[in-house]
Formats: structure tokens, sequence, C-alpha cells
């Protein structure tokens, strides 16, 4: 979703962003049902949990600007 979105128009960008932004949330549930049931151990689940959480952080900025952008109150030309 994230390797279209980069390819898009900034008003067509953000439906594909918040995809991206739903998947990662699942797999922030998987990984966390995978470390409850002890198939992943402590070291793994949090080196792929801090990865995942800035990948998080980082679509959730990329959809606050694509907002702003995408807002009636933006006058063209402003970013």
């Amino acid at each position: 979703m994230i390797a279209q979105a980069c390819f898009l128009s900034p008003k067509e960008k953000q439906p594909y962003v918040r995809v991206g932004i739903r998947k990662i949330d699942t797999l922030k549930i998987l990984l966390m049902i995978l470390w409850e049931s002890k198939s992943l151990n402590h070291k793994k689940y949090i080196a792929l949990s801090l990865k995942i959480e800035e990948i998080g952080k980082m679509l959730g900025g990329w959809n606050g600007q694509l907002t702003k952008q995408n807002s009636p109150n933006n006058k063209s030309g402003e970013k």
C-alpha cells in the first residue's frame, strides 16, 4: 500500500496511507499474540516492536501532512 501511495497524487495517497496504518496496527496485535503465547522471546519482540512503532509514527505523520494538504482551507501552492 505504501509503495503504491508513493506514486500517486497527494489527493489519491491518503486512502492508501490509511490502509497501511491499519495493516501496521494489525501487525502490532499479531506480534503481541506471538509474544503472549511464548512463540516469540522478549528480545525479538522488543526489537520488532520498536521498528514497527517507528513505521507507525512515520505513517501517522504522513497521514497528518496529507490531511493538511488536502484540507479545503489550504490555499493552492502551500505545503
